[in-house]
């Protein structure tokens, strides 16, 4: 399907769209803990793939850890542009509209904002190296390989990697008040593993 998508295909690339474009929003929004730029990004990274198709870095005939390393770099990239794009429309959008029945739902993304924000902390406590192989393998989830394709880094480094985040994060949110984390596990990383 790549290779019809690499060719100008535009059903085919949908059809990738569709297969990976909520993995890379999911891992957007955990490392951005904002659904509105989760979205401008996601929507980024596939502008971005269509135009450089012919470049793909398959894994194991995947193109989501190609995907996944483009949302990681356009975010380094942008980051700060869409913080000052976000704070003009939050002075340009009228605060008087009505709820009306959207509150639950409204309610439920300020929630997960508020969740997501706290995990975000955390991670940005840890050293990027090992927050990459935490949002990669445990928020997007790519396996080991996957991950270390989309890092360009070797297997055994993103284990290592992952097994000292784990601990790290573990103990971190283990400390935090109003955090749950298991105290059975070894590896105590849970706030239901750091919100999959």
């Amino acid at each position: 399907m790549w290779a019809r998508a690499a060719n100008g295909d535009r059903d085919a690339f949908g059809r990738i769209f569709d297969r990976h474009a909520k993995t890379v929003y999911n891992h957007l929004f955990r490392r951005t803990a904002d659904w509105s730029e989760a979205e401008d990004l996601t929507s980024a990274v596939f502008l971005h793939a269509w135009r450089r198709r012919s470049e793909v870095a398959l894994d194991r005939d995947s193109a989501l850890p190609w995907l996944l390393g483009i949302a990681e770099r356009l975010l380094s990239n942008t980051r700060r542009r869409l913080r000052r794009a976000e704070a003009l429309l939050r002075r340009l959008v009228s605060h008087d509209e009505s709820v009306g029945d959207h509150a639950d739902r409204v309610a439920g993304e300020v929630d997960d904002a508020r969740r997501m924000s706290q995990l975000h902390r955390a991670l940005a406590r840890l050293p990027r190296h090992e927050r990459e192989v935490v949002e990669l393998c445990m928020w997007s989830g790519l396996d080991q390989q996957a991950a270390a394709t989309a890092l360009g880094v070797a297997v055994g480094t993103v284990k290592s990697r992952l097994h000292r985040a784990r601990r790290r994060l573990g103990a971190d949110l283990a400390d935090r008040p109003g955090v749950a984390t298991s105290s059975t596990s070894k590896n105590p990383v849970t706030v239901e593993e750091v919100a999959r």
